[in-house]
């Protein structure tokens, strides 16, 4: 059996190991939540759609998903990455996060128009009164995933910043901490079927083993 997702990135490990132990196999798309609602909402053929619960819920209102079949997957913080061996900065509160991202050579985090985290981070940034500084150095990617990719093979000093799901999952990184309080972001991440879904049961079936899986 296989099954068409449309995906937030952030939960690409998590369906990627939960396939193979209900037998389906998957076949999609994975990025920012922004271009993942896109797609959704321009037709593209899904079974199960992954996005923030907020998305899900408001897919839910309109019958665009099966509002029964809805199942939060977990909580994801926004968090800060190095490369692996680097030393850890400390990042535990703004005036300390402030000073760890004005001594990096590089920001990398997601498109801060369509990605969650990249979106919040940008938002963080102008929080702390630092966006002129560091604009120069921001290095923006498609989704999470795309910018540890990118991150893990860039040398100097680059701090990172998307959900920790996608740090934890690229070789070459290493997961910091969150964002520090007042700062910070967890999101609720939710699975549901599609209306349009070609193949509903076993749909149902993978978005209940993938619930309350997610962290």
């Amino acid at each position: 059996m296989k099954l068409r997702l449309i995906s937030a990135g952030a939960a690409h490990d998590l369906v990627a190991s939960v396939a193979p132990e209900i037998g389906v196999e998957i076949e999609g798309s994975f990025g920012a939540v922004g271009a993942m609602l896109e797609k959704f909402d321009g037709g593209e053929p899904c079974d199960v759609v992954i996005l923030t619960r907020k998305q899900i819920d408001a897919l839910a209102g309109t019958g665009q998903v099966r509002a029964q079949s809805v199942a939060d997957l977990g909580a994801v913080p926004t968090s800060i990455a190095v490369l692996a061996g680097a030393a850890k900065p400390d990042v535990s509160s703004a005036p300390a996060l402030r000073a760890a991202l004005l001594a990096a050579d590089a920001l990398y985090f997601p498109d801060p128009a369509k990605a969650t985290a990249g979106i919040h981070f940008a938002k963080v940034v102008d929080a702390l009164g630092i966006t002129a500084r560091v604009a120069p150095l921001f290095r923006n990617y498609a989704n999470g995933a795309a910018s540890m990719r990118a991150m893990a093979e860039a040398g100097g000093q680059p701090i990172g910043c998307t959900q920790a799901t996608e740090i934890r999952a690229t070789p070459g990184v290493t997961l910091v901490a969150s964002l520090p309080p007042g700062l910070d972001l967890t999101t609720v991440y939710a699975a549901a079927v599609s209306a349009r879904a070609q193949h509903p049961i076993e749909a149902s079936a993978f978005v209940s083993a993938l619930a309350g899986r997610l962290d």
